[in-house]
């Protein structure tokens, strides 16, 4: 019988799932900072395009970003509840 070892996980990206690029809009929680991802539709009858916008909260380990940081975000495994997305990297404006 094999004895299988675990290393302990950390919520780093793993390059599988979607991947968004947003501005961080809120970093008040521990260890989560709250990404604004915006995008453009097209509306089905009168064919003008809109911006839509959906904020996600993201595992910011050690609070490495502020407000107002272009982040690229990607999905990982549930952290929590709501959060089940990590940041990749931050981009200069």
């Amino acid at each position: 019988m094999t004895t299988h070892t675990t290393q302990p996980t950390t919520h780093t990206a793993t390059g599988k799932g979607r991947t968004f690029r947003g501005t961080v809009v809120g970093v008040k929680m521990q260890d989560t900072a709250t990404v604004a991802v915006e995008r453009y539709v097209q509306h089905p009858k009168y064919k003008k395009f809109i911006r839509r916008t959906k904020k996600y909260l993201v595992h910011n380990p050690s609070g490495t970003v502020a407000e107002g940081d272009v982040v690229t975000i990607q999905e990982v495994r549930p952290i929590s509840k709501r959060k089940h997305f990590a940041i990749v990297s931050t981009h200069t404006v």
